[in-house]
């Protein structure tokens, strides 16, 4: 049942028949942990019971966070998993509040992306309503629409109905634990030695990232991390996915961004990139390692 079904996502997703072969090898054996996950309602490596699990995917941009979130919320909910899906992604604060940030702490925060340009309290909010959520109630989720770099319509908002058996939360930054502040003295690129020469910037990231995104990561149950090999095919990566948003927008594009832009942009990130390329293998559950083709060449589970 699974094979046809992840034969069905690849195809609609146009996706290359490796990720098939991928998902059936490396996939599978993590749907078996879920759905003891499901069982148990507790995971036992971190000792702690929760009303129902919260999986965390992380993975720098373009490791295809949301292509894994979306096919096993599919072959989940093919065996009658009620699933939500969320993504730190659609939790950034609008254009306005980011504008306001931006002049009251640091220009630099006029860009989405880092901790600190994030809803916080309404992840931790959805969070808690999701697990509330009774048979036939509804929540609309929130969404941002990156094509008009703001807030989506409320308008087109999707709705998930209760009651809801597991929530899967993905994002570049997910689980990812904060610098040392030794570590935030020297700039990463010439983004922060030019615009953040004092480390204002990054160390306002670094306390928002260490304080109320840590509480959120607390939630999860089980964190996966899909490694990319380098931060160089990481720039890559991201720059076919803003090709591909630009090939899907048909409306005004003011949000997506041309060359010299997009370089700019993978500056905000790219200090935490690194970081996580270095640290999130030793925290997360799950790590799957990927070559330059998106291939995963393997995988390992925290024995903690």
């Amino acid at each position: 049942m699974y094979q046809q079904l992840i034969n069905d996502f690849v195809s609609t997703e146009l996706l290359p028949d490796t990720y098939a072969e991928d998902a059936l090898r490396f996939f599978l054996p993590l749907l078996e942990i879920v759905e003891q996950l499901l069982e148990q309602k507790k995971l036992e490596s971190h000792n702690f019971i929760v009303d129902f699990p919260i999986l965390g995917i992380q993975g720098a941009q373009g490791t295809g966070k949301s292509t894994m979130a979306a096919l096993l919320t599919s072959l989940l909910q093919s065996k009658g998993v009620r699933v939500a899906l969320l993504s730190l992604d659609d939790f950034y604060l609008s254009k306005t509040d980011r504008l306001a940030l931006a002049k009251n702490v640091h220009p630099l925060l006029s860009s989405r992306g880092v901790p600190g340009t994030h809803y916080t309290q309404l992840i931790g909010k959805t969070l808690d309503q999701l697990q509330q959520l009774r048979m036939g109630e509804k929540l609309a989720l929130p969404s941002f629409d990156k094509s008009q770099d703001d807030l989506t319509d409320q308008a087109l908002l999707s709705e998930v109905e209760g009651p809801i058996n597991l929530i899967i939360l993905e994002g570049w930054f997910v689980g990812l634990t904060p610098e040392t502040q030794s570590a935030l003295q020297s700039p990463t690129n010439d983004l922060e030695a030019d615009e953040d020469s004092d480390s204002s910037w990054r160390a306002y990231v670094n306390k928002k990232l260490a304080a109320e995104y840590q509480e959120l990561f607390q939630k999860i149950s089980l964190l996966i991390t899909l490694q990319a090999p380098n931060f160089k095919q990481v720039i890559q990566w991201r720059t076919l996915q803003e090709n591909k948003l630009r090939n899907r927008s048909t409306k005004n594009t003011d949000g997506i961004m041309d060359g010299r832009k997009l370089k700019r942009f993978v500056q905000h990130f790219e200090r935490l990139t690194r970081h996580g390329l270095a640290t999130m293998p030793s925290t997360a559950d799950i790590t799957y390692q990927l070559d330059s083709n998106h291939r995963i060449i393997t995988s390992s589970i925290d024995p903690s």
